[in-house]
């Protein structure tokens, strides 16, 4: 039995939906990790993890106005806007969403349907570093 865990940093480039099952993949197989669960934690309040469509953009494209929609930056009745006007906005959006998802790992890549793809979902307006913890169990 293994347990290896490792912290990826990635860049955003503002409010957007980056895709990361690359790199997840990528330090699988570095580690000859080939079964078991991987659990991937960002260690952020304004930024989430989510699983998504990654063949149409249009897909990334929809959530990112429906969230806007659905949380407005600047609302006036919030308090708390000690880094700007979309700060609470983005905790709203980082609690609707998920800060960790435990995924399978099998024949050394993340088991994922077709069409998913692991995303950091970023909900600030500017660019970010995101600490991302990455805890793999298994063979």
């Amino acid at each position: 039995m293994k347990q290896v865990s490792k912290e990826l940093v990635v860049h955003t480039h503002g409010r957007e939906l980056l895709e990361i099952t690359t790199h997840i993949n990528e330090w699988l197989r570095q580690n000859s990790l080939q079964e078991g669960i991987l659990n991937i934690f960002i260690k952020h309040t304004s930024a989430s993890l989510t699983i998504q469509e990654n063949a149409d953009p249009d897909v990334l494209v929809d959530l990112l106005f429906y969230f806007e929609q659905l949380v407005e930056d600047a609302h006036p009745e919030f308090r708390h806007r000690a880094e700007g006007p979309d700060d609470m906005s983005a905790h709203i959006r980082s609690a609707l969403t998920d800060v960790s998802l435990t995924i399978p790992v099998m024949n050394g890549a993340l088991n994922l349907g077709t069409w998913q793809g692991v995303y950091v979902f970023e909900h600030r307006t500017s660019p970010h570093s995101r600490r991302i913890v990455m805890s793999f169990i298994g063979t």
